[in-house]
């Protein structure tokens, strides 16, 4: 955790869940003028165009990929006490959670507007890369519901 002028930022790449509540717990006890905590969980989805998902594997460099966060998070937290925000690596079940992001700001509006705006970019800009395990075959999830047949890649 990162303490940058009285406030809590962190940003990692984790393989375990999280006990959602000790982070709640935790960050509304080192709250003063803060009202407002936005929580964000992502979890795999149990079938995509009807067809079921049986795992979803995330690869990372985690050097690379948690340096990425850390600068999303440093950037996205203006006008917020305290932001988390956690993305999973590794073999992952349908309704496994994937990212959590949390935010705690003065208002509600900073804080949904801050953990969509960390959600949006940790998507889109951190290198982790997803492979999707279907009945129908693996696909290589690329960008917002863009998937590529793994064989198709020749890999």
């Amino acid at each position: 955790m990162k303490k940058e002028a009285n406030r809590e930022l962190h940003a990692s790449i984790i393989k375990d869940e999280l006990d959602i509540r000790r982070i709640i717990d935790e960050m509304i006890s080192q709250s003063e003028e803060e009202g407002a905590l936005v929580m964000f969980l992502g979890f795999v989805k149990g079938a995509v165009d009807g067809v079921k998902v049986m795992k979803l594997k995330f690869e990372a460099y985690e050097p690379l990929a948690s340096n990425k966060l850390a600068e999303i998070v440093r950037q996205e937290s203006k006008g917020c006490k305290d932001v988390r925000v956690f993305h999973r690596v590794g073999e992952l079940n349908p309704r496994d959670p994937i990212i959590y992001i949390f935010v705690s700001a003065k208002d509600r509006h900073t804080a949904f507007e801050t953990a969509k705006r960390l959600l949006e970019r940790a998507k889109h800009e951190v290198p982790i890369f997803k492979l999707e395990v279907r009945e129908d075959g693996e696909y290589w999830v690329v960008g917002d519901n863009r998937r590529v047949k793994r064989s198709e890649l020749g890999s």
